[in-house]
């Protein structure tokens, strides 16, 4: 199936949560959270479309790279693409209801394995929600990255990350773009923002990678750095947590250089192409996370979708390369944006 057949089956089981617009960038759904929009306004969601959309590239025709590698080396695991397949949680209250969690989710890290990818799980206050996300991991060859909330109970956030990592988990992480998620302390298990010291004690609690998620300015990627962070992923969750955000691609060149390459970047940011894959590779990041398009791979084919949907992109990225002189992942720099 190609992209517009997979979009095309997704609009059944996902017409009360998703329009498929032809251009995804937030509007049609602005603050439909839970479902597939942005908070409030949707201004953050849109702003992550925005600045990917003004961000031009330079095309280069003169030049030896005529088949670029793709493979991207990350927490022990060589991968096909940098094209990452987000952690996503609630199949049932943001996409539709023509799929269990555990099927959601194992579609995600199976379709993304295909791909030569890598699938991330996520963590909610329901637990069922997170057994449907080790289900997807156990379903798993290569293993996955799991992204566990904030709680403010490190016992809880600990217990997480043991069964994620009995489960097939390579890395963890915590989303602290999530800090206020209110959802989460009216069942029971508050969330919130997390001192230098907090992060490190988490951080003490596994031998594994650790990830922080929803980093968005470069001082809070530095302190994520003292606290024993192995990769950072820039995020603003979608545009679902705080309207007014400024979008990914305008504060990840910001980020980029107050790192200096000390760990990776993985930005998650309205990809929608292997050219918005291409973009924010060349404005800092070392690979990218895809969300709402895997929600239409998986709505629409299963695993199928997913790995189709990772492919397109990839093969989209791979001809980019060529059009803009990158023979490698590691050539690509902000030389390539205009």
């Amino acid at each position: 199936m190609n992209l517009p057949q997979i979009r095309e089956a997704a609009r059944e089981p996902m017409k009360k949560y998703c329009k498929l617009c032809p251009v995804c960038d937030g509007r049609a759904c602005a603050g439909q959270v839970p479902g597939m929009g942005g908070a409030l306004s949707g201004s953050s969601f849109q702003a992550n479309h925005k600045a990917l959309a003004d961000t031009r590239l330079n095309l280069r025709v003169i030049h030896e790279a005529a088949a670029p590698s793709t493979a991207l080396s990350l927490f022990g695991k060589t991968l096909q693409t940098p094209i990452l397949a987000a952690p996503m949680t609630g199949a049932g209250y943001n996409c539709g209801d023509g799929m269990t969690e555990a099927e959601f989710v194992t579609a995600l890290v199976q379709g993304a394995e295909a791909a030569g990818s890598l699938g991330w799980i996520g963590d909610a206050a329901d637990m069922a929600l997170f057994e449907g996300g080790l289900a997807g991991a156990r379903a798993s060859k290569e293993g996955v990255v799991a992204i566990i909330k904030p709680r403010n109970d490190l016992g809880e956030i600990t217990a997480r990350f043991q069964r994620a990592q009995e489960a097939g988990a390579i890395a963890l992480g915590i989303d602290l773009d999530g800090a206020g998620l209110v959802t989460m302390a009216l069942q029971g298990q508050p969330v919130g923002p997390k001192s230098l010291d907090q992060l490190a004690a988490i951080r003490s609690r596994t031998s594994l990678p650790f990830v922080v998620k929803g980093i968005m300015t470069p001082d809070e990627a530095l302190l994520c750095l003292a606290a024993g962070a192995d990769c950072i992923v820039v995020s603003n969750h979608g545009g679902r947590v705080l309207d007014g955000c400024p979008g990914v691609a305008e504060v990840l060149p910001w980020i980029a250089d107050a790192l200096g390459g000390q760990v990776p970047i993985l930005a998650d940011g309205c990809v929608r192409s292997g050219v918005d894959a291409l973009k924010l590779l060349g404005l800092g990041a070392q690979g990218v996370l895809v969300g709402r398009p895997l929600c239409w791979g998986a709505f629409g084919a299963g695993a199928q979708g997913v790995a189709a949907t990772l492919q397109t992109y990839t093969q989209q990225l791979y001809q980019a390369m060529i059009m803009t002189g990158c023979a490698s992942l590691g050539e690509i720099s902000r030389n390539i944006i205009f």
